[in-house]
């Protein structure tokens, strides 16, 4: 232990005169990182190919790899099959239907055939109450005319309540075979809730890329066996550093959101390069000065952190050091 901090004293002293090499004054100082992002795997299964390599740059929302679906693909199909083998389960009632839907028009032609022939006798009825009534012709006829058309009328009164009895039927017949085939479908709409998840666990086979940036570390290989959760590589978007260093409670009055700064980075001759940043982030919360942070008031107890969005021109790596004046 007492010879780690040996060698890092002397490592602090040459960074703090580097940092104060020259002309340069500086209001902070801090490193740069980037958001690391994590992808893991969202399935489980062998993983048929991976399009991944360190250093590599990915696009957002690409397919850089997939894990085997096959066992998902044969809980699909089975799925599936459930499904379609209900609707093979429900009951036509259009058979039955048709049956008493034709013995409702045979009734039908009925009843208007004795209606006519109410029509023929009523005329005769009352051709024989004239005679009768001119004493042309005995009562006895027109007695039998008047029986002829009380049995037409309760003929007919039977055959319409004969055709409400079949059109009852038909109803009947309907609403049973409906109640029947809801109760079958009713299972219809889970099981294709089921087919639905399953589709989403044989999407999530596919391995797609979040974000676009640069892959910084692979942890799985094409052929190997991986389980849901489990990483597959790291990848960050390099194009803007975010350069996280420390001010002084005195220094917060100098600083606000979006205010341009600026950043100087060693270019390893001796000198350094100067971009521009704009400040992201600001805490609202001191801390401890992190042991290999210097301030511009040395090693003062308590620090605000800050983050400071500079573009990336290629040079800048994650762990770098930089210089900020305000």
């Amino acid at each position: 232990m007492r010879s780690a901090i040996k060698f890092l004293i002397p490592l602090f002293v040459i960074l703090f005169f580097a940092c104060n090499n020259g002309n340069n004054k500086y209001d902070a100082t801090g490193t740069f990182e980037a958001d690391e992002i994590i992808v893991s795997a969202e399935a489980t299964g062998k993983i048929l190919h991976l399009n991944v390599e360190e250093g590599s740059t990915l696009v957002k929302d690409s397919v850089v790899g997939n894990i085997d679906p096959s066992a998902i693909e044969l809980q699909k199909e089975q799925a599936a099959s459930s499904v379609d083998a209900l609707t093979q389960k429900t009951t036509d009632p259009s058979p039955q239907i048709n049956i008493l839907q034709s013995q409702m028009v045979a009734q039908t032609k009925q009843i208007a055939v004795q209606e006519e022939q109410l029509k023929t006798v009523l005329k005769e009825q009352q051709r024989f109450k004239n005679l009768v009534a001119a004493d042309a012709s005995p009562a006895k006829q027109l007695d039998d005319i008047t029986g002829q058309v009380n049995v037409l009328r309760e003929q007919i009164i039977a055959s319409k309540s004969q055709l409400a009895v079949l059109q009852s039927q038909v109803n009947s017949q309907r609403q049973a075979v409906a109640i029947q085939n809801r109760s079958i479908l009713s299972e219809k709409n889970p099981m294709e809730k089921k087919v639905a998840q399953i589709q989403d666990q044989l999407n999530k086979t596919k391995i797609i890329n979040p974000v676009t940036g640069t892959v910084l570390t692979k942890y799985a290989d094409a052929n190997e066996y991986t389980n849901t959760g489990k990483a597959i590589y790291k990848i960050a978007d390099l194009s803007t550093m975010k350069l996280r260093a420390y001010i002084t409670g005195s220094q917060l009055a100098q600083v606000k959101l979006n205010q341009q700064v600026k950043v100087l980075v060693d270019d390893g001759k001796g000198k350094y390069r100067e971009q521009k940043g704009i400040i992201s982030w600001i805490s609202d919360k001191a801390e401890f000065t992190p042991k290999t942070i210097q301030t511009k008031e040395e090693r003062a107890n308590l620090v605000y952190a800050i983050k400071i969005n500079v573009k990336n021109d290629g040079y800048l790596k994650i762990g770098m050091y930089g210089e900020v004046v305000f």
